[in-house]
């Protein structure tokens, strides 16, 4: 089964906490602190495997988990760091931030490697927060915990040229004469279910082709089978525009020119990430003329030139191998000028999905009297202190002071002697 997207859940690995720990050894009962640092969590990385050719494996699981870095220990040994976990992708895939789509990053190159989410940093063992005058802190700090990211994975197929077109005008029999592809080939509509790709190699040349499953009017409001694949002809640098010029679904060459050309201008228009596909480069190719007299045939060719203005049209019939030589080498000729397009530019989201709570950032209400402060970096700062020690305990009014909090609950109305709650701890309100 041929599938295109997907969407998983990626987790970093949490960082390890600090320790807490006095130096001790026979005649040495008073040593310092020697608490080590948390080990650093795992990172979520994305592989562009070559050896994979679709998103199916995303149907079966789709939670994903880096390993957590280990707690500092004691004679100031820092913990390990977490396994990073490895999402193996097809080249060609883009991730996307699920909720606003922005785009995090393209994995277009075969073979590549790029970090998505970062692993929690690692907490400060206690000897980290040894000074001159505070030297048996009996407090450290824990590690950064990571959060769930929901990711969108989509694929798009990585070739030189598009083959489109309407439902059984031919394009996966000239996919097959030309390349050695072997395609689904049946007299029905709809024989192609998922795109096909092969490689076309002529006069010393050679080009990715890809067969794009049918368009129909009305492709670009979700009809048919052409919205769910247009998206593989984004990466082209030539769309090769198949029709039937026999008409023998009942249909007018002229016309089906000018409907799929408008499918892809009301794609173009509707899809971020392809303006270009409506102006792409094109080439015609007039199939199935064997069914048609010569005199016909060169009618029907003069009538899509016309139409076409100055797009290059051949007529062929794929089915006897046909005219397709002249339609290779003019492909190739056009290639050689045509640069890549250029891919949407990734966002730099990878810092704004950090994996781990932000070190600051609450919020403060009001209610029954009590004054509650809330947040992550709250959390994370409660988590931080050892409540039973008086050095820590000045350490967390003086981060408060620093962070801000102790001036937000005032211009909220606190005063001194207030009940104040931190993420639940209860203190009173000081200056």
């Amino acid at each position: 089964m041929f599938v295109d997207q997907a969407r998983i859940k990626v987790r970093a690995g949490n960082g390890g906490n600090g320790c807490v720990s006095f130096h001790r050894e026979k005649f040495l009962q008073n040593g310092g602190p020697d608490g080590g640092d948390g080990g650093g969590g795992g990172d979520v990385v994305i592989h562009a495997d070559t050896q994979l050719r679709t998103l199916m494996d995303f149907r079966y699981k789709t939670k994903y988990e880096a390993g957590s870095g280990q707690d500092g220990g004691s004679q100031n040994r820092t913990g390990k760091r977490g396994e990073d976990i490895v999402i193996r992708v097809p080249p060609g895939t883009v991730v996307r931030g699920s909720g606003d789509k922005a785009l995090l990053m393209d994995m277009r190159i075969p073979g590549e490697k790029r970090v998505v989410l970062r692993g929690g940093r690692g907490g400060w063992g206690n000897q980290r927060f040894a000074t001159p005058t505070r030297q048996a802190p009996n407090f450290a700090k824990p590690g950064e915990k990571a959060v769930y990211v929901e990711l969108d994975l989509e694929l798009k197929l990585i070739a030189d040229v598009g083959l489109v077109g309407f439902p059984n005008v031919g394009k996966s029999t000239i996919l097959s004469v030309v390349s050695s592809a072997k395609p689904k080939i049946a007299n029905y509509p709809f024989t192609t279910l998922s795109p096909n790709i092969g490689m076309v190699r002529f006069g010393g040349g050679d080009f990715v082709l890809a067969d794009l499953p049918g368009l129909i009017e009305g492709a670009s409001g979700g009809a048919g089978l052409g919205h769910a694949f247009l998206r593989h002809a984004e990466r082209t640098r030539l769309l090769v525009h198949v029709i039937d010029a026999s008409g023998s679904e009942g249909r007018d060459p002229v016309e089906d020119y000018r409907v799929i050309n408008n499918e892809l201008e009301q794609f173009a228009k509707t899809q971020s990430g392809f303006s270009g596909l409506d102006s792409r480069v094109k080439v015609i190719v007039a199939n199935k003329t064997d069914l048609l007299g010569e005199d016909e045939a060169e009618d029907i060719v003069r009538r899509l030139r016309e139409a076409a203005g100055g797009v290059p049209v051949f007529a062929v019939s794929a089915a006897q191998n046909k005219g397709l030589d002249k339609v290779v080498g003019e492909i190739l000729r056009l290639l050689a000028d045509l640069p890549i397009p250029v891919p949407e530019e990734e966002t730099g989201a990878l810092e704004a999905l950090e994996s781990v709570e932000p070190a600051s950032g609450f919020e403060i209400r009001q209610e029954a009297g009590q004054y509650f402060v809330e947040g992550p970096g709250m959390r994370r700062l409660v988590d931080s202190v050892n409540f039973s020690d008086q050095e820590s305990l000045a350490w967390f009014h003086r981060s408060l002071q620093r962070l801000g909090v102790i001036d937000a609950l005032r211009e909220q109305g606190a005063s001194q002697g207030d009940s104040v709650l931190v993420e639940g701890m209860e203190f009173d309100f000081t200056e």
